[in-house]
């Protein structure tokens, strides 16, 4: 299993220098990728967690992140695809899998905040069907040659979109592409039509196998090879307590650096073959409201004894 680490894009380490630098030291310290997310809006009055109250674009933050970095891969989990139309994404895809030297992980999801939708113009009915296609179209202009589209929910008329993308991954044309989201639907729509499958910030790590054979059963159904799923996991990290799990007992990836490990070992044996550990969402590090040199003083701690072995 790979170990990732989640870039500073949150609260009070989000900064110019803290991105940079952090970057640099996960790439150093062996950690095999970087991931970003996104949050477009916060509603007032929402009482959202600390996490979402100040977040860079995630697709602005990986062109930096390129420049900054030259051997770790560069993933965002997740980008959601109602907030943008798929010849935009694809251009910005294509611009960070350029400048990184084919280091991008697309990561997609289908958005959940009703605020963001009205925000963003977006529709919120049929998400999945407008999934499905939206990564034809991306397939579409990632491909040679001039392309069209003409489908359900987006016409794209005929042209070229260069340059290409440096990678061949998602169906021999462009960068991996990743879908998130947690019900049964979006598990199984991961394993039919995508390269893996991401979870969310929420996600019941104690059952993620369940989750995992939801994926990796729909892509041989699909007549896909179910090993070659990637399974990303996005490791909210909680160093230092013992949070609770919906079933009472100790939530993984908290409590001490050993317990923590230990845990990263087990979700391996889950079928997990990608955990990022996330420090955005610990309350010390991606809350705006902490001081930026304490949270970047514990986020180094945690990049340091978290750091692959």
């Amino acid at each position: 299993m790979r170990i990732g680490f989640g870039a500073p894009v949150a609260g009070a380490w989000a900064t110019p220098g803290y991105l940079g630098t952090f970057a640099e030291r996960a790439e150093a310290a062996g950690y095999a990728s970087l991931w970003t997310f996104q949050r477009l809006l916060v509603p007032e009055g929402s009482g959202m967690e600390p996490v979402y109250r100040s977040v860079l674009d995630p697709m602005v933050a990986l062109g930096y992140l390129a420049a900054r970095t030259s051997r770790i891969r560069l993933g965002v989990a997740v980008v959601n695809l109602p907030f943008v139309s798929p010849a935009v994404l694809a251009k910005q895809a294509t611009t960070v899998d350029v400048l990184s030297g084919g280091r991008l992980d697309l990561g997609l999801g289908i958005g959940w905040m009703p605020e963001e939708f009205a925000a963003a113009g977006a529709p919120t009915a049929r998400r999945g069907a407008r999934t499905e296609e939206y990564l034809a179209v991306l397939r579409t202009l990632w491909g040679d040659g001039v392309s069209s589209f003409g489908g359900e929910f987006y016409a794209i008329p005929a042209g070229r979109q260069d340059p290409r993308p440096v990678q061949r991954q998602f169906m021999g044309v462009g960068p991996p592409v990743l879908l998130g989201g947690m019900s049964r639907p979006a598990m199984e729509r991961a394993g039919r039509i995508a390269e893996g499958w991401i979870t969310s910030s929420r996600a019941d790590l104690s059952r993620i196998g369940e989750a995992v054979g939801v994926s990796r059963g729909a892509a041989a159904a699909a007549g896909r090879d179910p090993a070659a799923l990637r399974i990303v996991c996005r490791g909210v990290v909680l160093a230092g307590q013992e949070a609770l799990g919906p079933d009472g007992g100790r939530r993984p990836l908290s409590g001490s650096f050993a317990q923590i490990r230990e845990d990263a070992a087990w979700l391996g044996e889950q079928g997990v073959t990608e955990l990022f550990y996330d420090l955005n969402w610990d309350p010390q590090v991606g809350s705006p409201s902490v001081a930026p040199d304490a949270a970047a003083r514990r986020a180094a701690e945690m990049l340091a004894e978290l750091a692959p072995r």
